[in-house]
Parts: C-alpha cells; sequence; structure tokens
C-alpha cells in the first residue's frame, strides 16, 4: 500500500541511507568543532582566547571546488655573499707560493712577470704591487696581511688648537780646507756659551746652537761636503742652508767649487761668509766677483747671495752673519710640530768605553723626551739619558735640537732616520721586522742612472733633465768640456753640469753622482780606487774618454733617449680595385691590380676613394688565386680583404704602408 501511495504521490522512493549518513557527518563535524573550542577557552574566564576561523570546519570537498585562494609569494631566496678572491701576501710573496693560491702553474706567472719587465726565477719574491697586477688577471685581490711599521710610525695628531710652530734654521758650514771653517764655528760658539766655558771646547757633539736675540739657529759642524753628500744620498735632507766660508786672501778654491756644486745639487740657499778679512792682502771685494763665475750673485751686483765679511780671529761681523742666517730662515718659513712623537736622523754615532752606543741626533719634528722607546733602522732602544753640546742633562728636546742619545742597542749609520714608538715592544717589532726584510732581500743596489736606461726611463714618465760630474786632467780641458756639453741645447731636455773639477774620479764624486741621479764622465782621467769601489757599490755610472767628440756624442744620444720615439709612416704600395666578390660569412673582396710597390699583409691599410679616404684599418686578408701570402709585388693581381670592412667599389685604390719608430732628434 505505501508504495503504492508514493507512486501516486509522484516522489522517488526515500534513500535511507544517504539521509542517515549525512546526519551522521553533521552530527561528527559539531562535536568537533565544540571540542576545537573547548581547547582555546579560558577555564576562568570561560571565554575564547583564540578567535576560530569558520572556514577551518567548512567541507574540504567544498573549499577543493571553491576558487583557489591565492597563494602568499614565497620570500626570494637571499643572493649567495660572494665572497672576495684574496691572496695573502706578508711583505712579499715567492712566485712558486702566488702561482699556487692562484691555481695555476709558476711558468705561466713568470710570463705575466716577463711581460711587466720583471724578470724572476721560481723561489724569487716579488712585492705587493706586483703581485697584484698578476692576480688581478686571475680575478684575485692581494691583501698584504704582513707587518706594516707605517702603522706604528705615524705620528699622533696635533691637539686640538695647535698649529706648526716656527723652528730654528739647521746650517750646515761647508768650504775649502783651512779657510777657518772650524774658526768661526769656534768663535761663534764661544761667543754664545757662558763665560766658564769659554776657553775652550767640552763635550762637543758635532752639532750646537747658538742664540740671536730671542731665536735659536743649529750649527752642523761634523759633515764636511763628503759627509754631508752621503747622509743626503741615504735620503736624509737634514740642512736648511749652507754657510760657505771664503778666504779673503785666498779666494775660490778647488774645495770650494766643489762644495757649492754640492749645495746647489741639495737645492739649499747659501750664505757666504768671507773670512779673513782682517789679514793684509784680503780682498773681499774680488772674492764677490769670482763667486759671480760659479752662478751665486752676490746682492751687491743685483743678485740674491748674501755675502758677509767676518773675522774668526778678530771675531768680528759674527753677529751680521748670524742676522744674515736669520733672515734667510724667515724666508724660508721653517715650521715643525712639538706635540708629536719625535722624529729625526742620526748625525754621527760612536761606542763610547762607559757609556755604550752614544748617537747624536737631531730631532727634526715633535719632541724628545727622556724615557722615549726609538727605532733607529733596524736598531732600537730607549733614551737613558739626553745631553747637549754642554754636557747638561736634558728632559726634552724639540724640533732642530741636536742631542746625544744614550740607550741603542747598538751603533746606527750616519744619516739613518730616527723615530719615537709607543714603546720598547714595538720599537723591538719594527726592528725585527726590518732585520727579517733585510735578510730575505739582499739584492744589489739599483743603479741610480745608466745612458743605456735613459730611454726607459723617458717611457716610464721619467726624469726629462741630464745631470752629469765632469772631471778631466787639465783646468782647460774641464772648462772645453763643460763649455761642449752646456752647448748641446734642446727646448725638451735639459742637461745639468752639477760639478766640474780636476783631477781622478773620486769617493766625493760618486757619492755626488750617487745622491744627485746623475752620471760620471772622465776625461783623459781614470777612477781612483776608492772611487771603483764606490761607483760598483752605489751603482753610479762612470764613464771615461779619450775623444772629446765621442764624450758629446754619447751624451747627446743619452738627452736624445729621454725623448719619446718619433714615429714615421712608411709607404708600401697602392692597389687599384678593378672587381668585388662577396663571399659568405667573410665578406667583401677586392679583386686588386698592383700598380705601384707591394701589399704586405701585415701592414696597415687605406681605402681612398676619389682621392678621399674613406677608410684606414688593416689587411684582413691577402691571396694570390686561392693561395694565402704574405706579399704581392707590383704588376701581379690579387684579392684583398680589409678588415671589418666591406663597402668596397669598383675604382678603388687600397694603399698599404707601415708606422716605423725613429729615435728623436735634439
Amino acid at each position: 500500500g505505501r508504495a503504492a501511495t508514493d507512486s501516486r504521490a509522484g516522489g522517488a522512493p526515500p534513500d535511507r541511507k544517504g539521509r542517515q549518513r549525512k546526519q551522521f557527518k553533521e552530527v561528527v563535524n559539531l562535536r568537533e568543532q565544540e571540542q576545537i573550542a573547548r581547547q582555546v577557552t579560558s577555564r576562568t574566564t570561560g571565554r575564547p582566547v583564540v578567535q576560530v576561523d569558520p572556514r577551518a570546519f567548512a567541507n574540504p570537498r567544498k573549499r577543493r571546488r571553491d576558487k583557489a585562494s591565492p597563494k602568499t609569494a614565497a620570500p626570494a631566496p637571499k643572493a649567495p655573499k660572494v665572497e672576495k678572491r684574496l691572496v695573502r701576501v706578508e711583505g712579499t710573496i715567492s712566485v712558486a707560493e702566488l702561482a699556487k693560491q692562484l691555481g695555476t702553474k709558476a711558468a705561466e706567472i713568470q710570463g705575466k712577470l716577463m711581460s711587466l719587465g720583471t724578470m724572476v726565477s721560481i723561489n724569487q719574491a716579488v712585492d705587493v704591487p706586483t703581485a697584484s697586477q698578476v692576480a688581478k688577471e686571475y680575478g684575485f685581490e692581494v691583501q698584504d696581511v704582513g707587518f706594516q711599521e707605517a702603522e706604528f710610525l705615524e705620528a699622533p695628531e696635533a691637539e686640538e688648537g695647535g698649529e706648526l710652530a716656527l723652528r730654528p734654521p739647521v746650517v750646515t758650514v761647508m768650504g775649502h780646507v783651512d779657510h777657518g771653517k772650524t774658526s768661526l764655528l769656534d768663535a761663534i760658539r764661544e761667543a754664545n756659551v757662558v763665560a766658564g766655558e769659554a776657553g775652550g771646547i767640552t763635550q762637543h757633539i758635532g752639532a750646537y746652537q747658538a742664540r740671536v736675540g730671542e731665536d735659536l739657529i743649529t750649527f752642523i759642524d761634523t759633515p764636511g761636503h763628503a759627509a754631508f753628500t752621503s747622509m743626503r744620498a741615504r735620503g736624509a735632507q737634514v740642512t736648511d742652508l749652507v754657510v760657505l766660508v771664503v778666504a779673503a786672501s785666498e779666494g775660490i778654491m778647488p774645495q770650494t767649487v766643489e762644495a757649492i756644486d754640492h749645495s746647489k745639487a741639495a737645492g739649499v740657499p747659501i750664505v757666504v761668509a768671507v773670512n779673513k778679512c782682517d789679514l793684509p792682502d784680503a780682498n773681499p771685494q774680488q772674492t764677490r766677483q769670482r763667486l759671480m763665475e760659479h752662478g751665486l750673485v752676490p746682492e751687491e751686483f743685483g743678485g740674491d747671495i748674501q755675502c758677509v765679511d767676518v773675522s774668526a780671529t778678530k771675531k768680528t761681523g759674527l753677529d751680521t752673519l748670524l742676522e744674515a742666517i736669520h733672515l734667510q730662515a724667515e724666508i724660508l718659513e721653517l715650521k715643525a710640530d712639538p706635540t708629536r712623537r719625535a722624529r729625526g736622523v742620526v748625525l754621527e754615532a760612536q761606542l763610547d768605553k762607559g757609556r755604550g752606543a752614544v748617537a747624536t741626533v737631531l730631532v727634526q719634528d715633535g719632541t724628545l723626551e727622556r724615557g722615549d722607546a726609538l727605532v733607529v733602522g733596524t736598531l732600537q732602544g730607549r733614551v737613558r739619558s739626553m745631553q747637549n753640546e754642554r754636557g747638561e742633562v736634558l728632559k726634552q728636546a724639540g724640533p732642530s735640537t741636536p742631542v746625544q742619545v744614550i740607550g741603542l742597542s747598538g751603533v746606527p749609520a750616519a744619516g739613518e732616520p730616527v723615530n719615537a714608538v709607543e714603546s720598547e715592544r714595538v720599537a723591538k717589532q719594527i726592528a725585527d721586522h726590518r732585520t727579517d726584510q733585510a735578510r730575505q732581500q739582499p739584492e744589489a743596489p739599483r743603479p741610480r742612472m745608466n745612458l743605456d736606461d735613459l730611454f726607459a726611463q723617458a717611457e716610464a714618465g721619467g726624469v726629462q733633465e741630464l745631470a752629469v760630474v765632469v772631471k778631466a786632467d787639465t783646468d782647460g780641458t774641464v772648462g772645453a768640456v763643460r763649455e761642449g756639453l752646456l752647448k748641446i741645447e734642446s727646448d725638451k731636455v735639459k742637461l745639468k753640469v752639477i760639478h766640474a773639477a780636476v783631477g781622478a774620479i773620486t769617493e766625493s764624486d760618486v757619492q755626488l753622482a750617487h745622491a744627485s741621479n746623475a752620471v760620471v764622465v772622465g776625461f783623459h782621467v781614470r777612477p781612483d780606487s776608492a772611487g771603483r769601489k764606490a761607483a760598483e757599490t752605489a751603482g753610479v755610472d762612470v764613464r771615461v774618454y779619450q775623444v772629446i767628440y765621442e764624450l758629446l756624442d754619447e751624451v747627446r744620444a743619452a738627452m736624445a733617449g729621454l725623448l719619446p720615439p718619433t714615429v714615421r709612416e712608411k709607404f708600401l704600395g697602392r692597389a687599384e680595385v678593378r672587381q668585388t666578390f662577396t663571399i659568405p660569412k667573410v665578406g667583401t673582396i677586392a679583386g686588386s691590380y698592383i700598380t705601384e710597390g707591394l701589399m704586405r699583409r701585415s701592414a696597415g691599410c687605406r681605402l681612398v676613394r676619389d682621392g678621399v679616404q674613406v677608410h684606414e684599418g688593416r689587411f684582413g686578408s691577402l691571396k694570390r688565386f686561392k693561395d694565402d701570402v704574405r706579399e704581392v709585388q707590383t704588376g701581379f693581381e690579387c684579392g684583398i680583404g680589409i678588415e671589418g670592412y666591406n663597402d668596397v667599389k669598383i675604382g678603388d685604390v687600397i694603399e698599404a704602408f707601415e708606422l716605423e719608430e725613429q729615435p728623436a732628434e735634439l
């Protein structure tokens, strides 16, 4: 009866299992919701602690049918940090170690160094700049991890508000033997010390200070011109000005000329003291006139050289001389910072039996105090005691003050730089580092100047001046050689005769050339034993000649070598284009006929159309029939391809040329 009733109503038979399944799912979902809500409800307040997202309980199938929610973009991965490819170098590095760190062969590194002009073996070391040039080609960066002494030698900055203060001038007295240098120095010293010491020189240290009013002047009396130049050759330019002592009774003598040349080479001002004016045969005016022959023009004759008449025995003119020196110092405006750590130079040193190593130090900048740690070349120590020229113990010494220092570990050489550092530990580190460097690099000294190397120096942007020391057998020959050299005129290269004298080539001449970056030229003379050894040690170029024309020609060639070479174009040949061919992947080939000269594959070429240059470049190919050839002579046909250029037309003219370098001429 029920089936009939349902069929009559037109309804489908009910699905009990489906309804029950749906009700069961709803109950389960409701229980899950209550359970989750119960978990996030506070036990004390009964309020939900966390808001429950109702979408979390939606039908998963329904979610899949919905539109896909946009996914949050994942954070972009960070680019990996690029690490620098470093080559760590401790001052120097051997070729083998450099190749190992660069991951290449040592022979390849040697080839790179040869292209840079450095010839080294595998076990030899190169410095940081050279290693940097090679490592850069391989994508590496060189880092110097060695001991950096410059960080410890830098003087501390001056205090706020502090400024450079004027310092006393440093004066060196030079001149001919027996012209009164020592007598003049003693007279100045005795006039500026206490009366108790006026009778003699005690505690003399080779340098002292004289007072002019409220100002001081520092005199150095130990170096003659030889020691003066040897210190300058070591890089110690200690002198601010030179007092040239000339005897009014004898005039200009050979060592006077030598002192003038040494002073000019050092580039320091000169004050002339005309001594012995109390003698009957003294002629100061004639002495002034003779000075003009050597480039010193006194103020009386319109020049800028101060000349003062003095007498060391009568002690006259000393105040005028000191005032002239003081005036010259005011013009120079010599300044230093007394608040920095001391920096100076060794004037002389000796080993005393009772006191040990004693060094006379000239403080050039800063203030040296008792107890300061010092480093002097490869030596180190602490200032245990300081004394001035009168034997007085000092606690500190300011700029331009000469003092005797006791406390070094050894006897330094004259001209060695002196630096005060933070502590004895730092001084020992710097001294040990310098000792290791000297031990690792026992290289022979490099030549200062060589006639054969002047062309290379010019290419590297070197000097455009040739300095020459001339020695000859007679005074007339010296004048002839000097005049011949000075007649070699050039607007681009300057020749400078820094010294010319009679006699053999001595050690003093070599020292002057070494300090002034000059060459020594001898005419009919030879270097003596000491001069030859000094030239070999210092690497000074010494040339001797017997014919004056050979001397002048070589010097002229050396001056021309300082100039860059002249580049000139050399015409090779001309070809006429009679037919053009286009070859795939090659370009346009000009079928040409050689009308003049020849075509050379390695030469440059120029394309001319109706008398106008259209293109300039190089040959890309040169063929005779199907064969590649190096040259094609006049009267033959050939195929010419121009590198990187295809716009070639019939009737064009192709010219071949070469560039030649010719030595420059004065």
